[in-house]
């Protein structure tokens, strides 16, 4: 038997490095699917053997707090004192706020796989059209040739960056992966994705668009 114990009272919540991992590839696994279960749940479950037997679909419990040891040694996962929501507020209202926050430059926006944007922040209309026309080819374009770039050259990174003569990014492209959707956040500037705001960006996403079997 194992000798991990939980700590009891806390509350399961994804950090943002959590959040990052569960929907920067289409691909998954045991830990991911954790991830993506968790952050399809309108509230931060309790800490229990059961609701981690559920998020993960495991069913030997020595399994499950070992699974738990991993993320928790990843820093993707985090108890929480009490328990928290999801913003319950319509997407269009709370997104550009959520993304302004994602950059040091205030300048970020979120486009979908056709190329259109959902919502932006510090660019102008037809800047962020362009900008989201470009980050669906770029995601379209990783998505033909991530053979060569994970098997070949082991870049896990689906992230694409345009750089000044330095090599220092300009503007940013990473693509969010949540449900059947793929999502490409577009930010210029220092990019600032270790923030809570991010978490929630992938929380209220994961609602919207990812249909979870898992429900606590």
């Amino acid at each position: 038997m194992t000798e991990l114990v939980l700590t009891e009272g806390l509350f399961l919540h994804p950090t943002p490095g959590g959040a990052y991992s569960a929907v920067s590839a289409a691909e998954g696994n045991s830990t991911k699917a954790l991830l993506r279960n968790l952050l399809g749940q309108e509230k931060t479950p309790a800490l229990t053997a059961e609701t981690l037997a559920a998020l993960s679909g495991l069913e030997s419990e020595d399994e499950t707090l070992e699974l738990l040891k991993h993320l928790q040694s990843l820093a993707w996962v985090e108890g929480l004192d009490s328990e928290r929501a999801v913003l319950d507020s319509p997407l269009e209202e709370v997104l550009p706020e959520l993304l302004g926050r994602l950059s040091n430059s205030g300048k970020a926006l979120l486009g979908d796989e056709q190329g259109f944007y959902l919502a932006s922040s510090g660019f102008p209309h037809e800047v962020a059209e362009e900008l989201s026309a470009l980050s669906a080819e770029l995601a379209s374009l990783h998505a033909r040739r991530s053979g060569l770039l994970v098997n070949n050259l082991g870049l896990a990174s689906s992230a694409w960056s345009i750089v000044d003569a330095a090599g220092h990014s300009k503007i940013g492209f990473w693509p969010l992966y949540i449900g059947k959707q793929r999502f490409v956040l577009v930010m210029e500037g220092i990019p600032c994705l270790n923030r809570p705001e991010f978490v929630e960006l992938i929380w209220m996403l994961s609602r919207r668009y990812a249909s979870s079997s898992v429900e606590l």
